[in-house]
């Protein structure tokens, strides 16, 4: 028997860092790694229909538990394909591997078929990137790959040429082998002390509270006790403050809620916990800030502060609470709270199948939902009354995000992924995939679009071939419904937005899923009932209100005359279609 192979190397690493799955579509350079792969026991390859899948699977997978991510492209087209969901792990500090092919060394820079430049393509998206050129790198390069992904939180390539992975490695080579310290630090005491005193000047707090706080939640349940701040939670940090929590108040941003917004707007000092809440339209403006954060870049590049901690969240309020004055009027939580409460009470309405049938509903639908189509409300409300308390849920960018932001309370031991830094389409079927091959026991929901999952609905097959038990649920309107609101937002009519589905419950059925539709308001229980409780992929397909608006949580006057003049252009348009078919 001969010596091990760079394949053979290369997969006998990835076991020892606890790889159990790696994604991605075969083909001619990965042959010998795939071979590798079949031939160990401890891995399996998903083969994925589209390479896109897999790295967003894979990424899933990472930011699921912590542990490396692995997908995988051959050459030229196949490594491309895989871009998209590579830049999702990186703007999520996902730890992910892609091993990708190239063309064979002796070809390398002649524009041979198929041939990219892999080492230009992925320098934006990979804080490692390199080909491998001969077995004498060996275990080096895989070791830097590993440890930079790991360490870094990021994305690290590795390129086989398609004459690399059968090549030998000295007999004498050691196996592979990476250290990665995961130790955090806490600010010195002189900026605890400097933090303290702005906060001790007195006023109201408010805190914006981040998922890289997601360890120092009793930490920063403390921070709001003495401070008595209302907690904004951003929607990656959901599953870590949803629950138990008696300051938060929701969401800031796109899709939160009036009680977040004046939150943020009546406090005197504004403090960020382990977040880089991107959108700086949504910052309140003249307030004392503290920011804590443990990558120094992100202190700052979203709202002047004050005072700026570098170090781990946990660290840091341990070491600076003791320092804080306790508040004790309640008052600006109270106010906060209050207003949320009053705030889900307005939105609990909309989760009622029978609510179009009551006279307030029924002036309602007579603006928003002249078709009585199902309110996509409902269809999330039923979701979190009926998932497991573990359950594992992704969601699609867009109006399917929403509508799990805002009738999805998040359970101690139940997850949230989605595209929330990136803001892609189609992520959320890949990575309940990803999500699903970590665990097959554990229930996994994705909340998906109609126009997100057709986009990459042939991966549907992937979950049916691996027996993979994903529950998709399709908001499905008929649109692509958050760009329908931007353009009626800025006063533009809905254009290019309408989509022609067909059934896509029989669809799923025909790719040998379950397939669920459900047009009935009064079905929808049952509905998803059927699907949580039905063995292997199943598919819903919920025929929803296209109409139904979910607006910022405060419109500006330009936003709301925008959408009032964009409704009278449709309404104007569509009697324009009328007589023209009349004529017709």
């Amino acid at each position: 028997m001969g010596n091990p192979t760079v394949s053979d190397v290369l997969v006998d690493g990835l076991a020892r860092q606890g790889v159990r799955h790696v994604f991605g579509v075969v083909g001619d350079a990965l042959n010998t790694f795939t071979d590798a792969i079949r031939r160990h026991d401890g891995i399996d390859w998903i083969g994925t229909r589209h390479e896109e899948v897999a790295a967003f699977a894979a990424g899933a997978q990472a930011q699921l538990t912590g542990k490396l991510g692995v997908c995988a492209g051959t050459v030229g087209p196949g490594s491309i394909h895989l871009l998209n969901g590579l830049y999702d792990a990186a703007k999520s500090h996902a730890p992910v591997l892609a091993v990708t092919g190239q063309v064979p060394r002796h070809v390398l820079g002649t524009n041979y078929f198929q041939e990219i430049d892999n080492d230009a393509v992925f320098r934006d998206v990979a804080v490692f990137n390199r080909t491998i050129v001969s077995p004498e790198q060996i275990p080096v390069l895989i070791e830097l790959a590993l440890e930079s992904a790991l360490g870094e939180r990021g994305v690290a390539v590795l390129t086989l040429p398609v004459d690399i992975g059968s090549s030998e490695v000295s007999d004498d080579s050691r196996p592979v082998r990476v250290f990665v310290d995961p130790s955090g630090s806490r600010p010195g005491d002189d900026h605890l002390a400097e933090a303290a005193r702005v906060v001790n000047r007195g006023g109201k707090v408010t805190l914006l509270v981040g998922i890289g706080a997601r360890d120092a939640r009793a930490e920063v349940l403390e921070l709001s006790r003495v401070l008595a701040a209302p907690m904004v939670v951003t929607l990656k940090a959901k599953e870590a403050f949803d629950w138990d929590n008696p300051a938060q108040v929701g969401q800031s941003g796109l899709l939160g809620n009036p009680a977040a917004a004046q939150a943020l707007e009546d406090c005197d000092v504004l403090i960020l916990v382990a977040t880089d809440f991107p959108y700086p339209e949504f910052y309140p403006e003249g307030k004392r800030t503290v920011q804590i954060d443990a990558v120094a870049p992100q202190l700052g590049r979203r709202t002047a502060v004050d005072v700026g901690l570098v170090g781990d969240a946990r660290l840091t309020l341990q070491a600076w609470l003791p320092r804080l004055q306790p508040i004790t009027d309640g008052a600006h939580l109270d106010a906060a709270r209050s207003a949320y409460e009053r705030w889900q009470a307005r939105q609990r309405r909309f989760t009622d199948p029978s609510f179009d049938r009551s006279l307030r509903g029924r002036v309602v639908a007579t603006l928003d939902n002249r078709s009585h189509r199902i309110r996509p409300e409902a269809v999330a409300a039923a979701i979190d009354r009926l998932a497991d308390d573990d359950a594992v849920f992704t969601a699609d960018t867009g109006m399917s995000t929403v509508w799990l932001a805002r009738f999805v309370s998040m359970r101690q031991h139940q997850r949230l992924l989605g595209s929330f830094n990136l803001g892609s389409m189609a992520n959320a079927m890949p990575q309940a995939i990803g999500a699903q091959a970590a665990d097959q026991s554990r229930q996994v929901i994705a909340f998906v679009g109609d126009g997100g999952f057709t986009m990459l609905l042939g991966d549907l097959l992937t979950a049916v071939a691996h027996q993979l038990p994903i529950k998709v649920i399709v908001f499905d309107n008929e649109r692509l419904g958050m760009v329908k609101l931007e353009q009626e937002e800025a006063g533009l009519p809905e254009f290019g937005t309408q989509l022609r589905n067909p059934d896509l419950a029989a669809v799923a059925r025909a790719m040998g899923a379950t397939g669920i539709r459900v047009d009935d308001p009064d079905e929808v229980e049952a509905a998803v009932a059927r699907a949580l409780s039905t063995p292997g992929p199943v598919v819903v397909d919920a025929l929803t209100n296209p109409e139904e608006v979910a607006l910022p949580p405060r419109t500006e006057p330009r936003q709301a005359w925008g959408f009032a003049v964009a409704k009278l252009k449709e309404a104007i348009r569509s009697r324009g279609d009328d007589a023209e078919e009349r004529q017709a």
